[in-house]
């Protein structure tokens, strides 16, 4: 079977995630950053995934991402997200031939591996299909079978958007840690129940948010990713 190859758009972190600055001010764009870290984590253990793409206008966040072991596509002139992952099919040439493309979005701090393949177990037989958010109307994950059939719609209600393209909704519970994503201090403290990565814990515990036991949690999750957790 063919593995995806997975797009993440990430917006420039300076801007990213302006309703958490209340909480966290000066630490937003480093919060952005280390939730788009555990979601390029999860995606770069993940089996069935052959490559994952970071597409940003962000050089400091390519970078970082890079290092971690995504290919990265600098991007700073498209008007969207939308136009950016197009641009990234059109001009990266293993995106352009792929038979199976996926764009996940960065905002997961919580998501497992073993949730994303599922996803895309259930994706193949489909030639577009997504998974809604937690809220059940945006999207998290759009997947396709090849560039003519991925026709991204993220935004505002992009869960009708989809279906409207013929897309087929992704059910499961298996799917909770790819459904949270992560707008504002409610929707984290959900992902806190379901299980930081490691990115986020590590930070959340260096600003001291929003207690301690962030420091027992981070050493649970680094003692899972050693042997193995996914």
């Amino acid at each position: 079977m063919d593995r995806w190859q997975l797009l993440v758009p990430v917006k420039g972190t300076t801007r990213a995630k302006s309703r958490l600055g209340d909480a966290f001010g000066p630490h937003r764009p480093r919060l952005a950053l280390a939730f788009a870290h555990d979601a390029v984590a999860a995606a770069l253990r993940s089996q069935m995934v052959a490559d994952v793409t970071v597409v940003t206008g962000d050089a400091a966040a390519g970078a970082s991402l890079a290092s971690a072991g995504a290919h990265v596509f600098e991007d700073a002139g498209s008007p969207g997200l939308n136009s950016a992952i197009s641009l990234a099919i059109r001009e990266v040439p293993r995106l352009r031939g792929a038979t199976r493309l996926a764009v996940l979005l960065g905002d997961l701090p919580a998501l497992r591996s073993s949730a994303l393949e599922h996803a895309l177990e259930l994706a193949e037989p489909h030639v577009a299909a997504f998974v809604p958010d937690a809220d059940g109307t945006g999207t998290t994950l759009l997947c396709a079978r090849g560039e003519a059939a991925l026709q991204p719609n993220f935004g505002v209600a992009s869960a009708v958007a989809h279906e409207a393209t013929g897309a087929v909704r992704l059910h499961g519970s298996r799917l909770a840690t790819l459904r949270r994503d992560v707008d504002d201090v409610d929707d984290l403290l959900a992902a806190r129940r379901l299980g930081l990565g490691r990115h986020t814990l590590a930070l959340l515990h260096e600003i001291g948010w929003p207690s301690p036991d962030f420091a027992q949690l981070a050493g649970a999750s680094l003692m899972l990713e050693h042997i193995g957790g996914r």
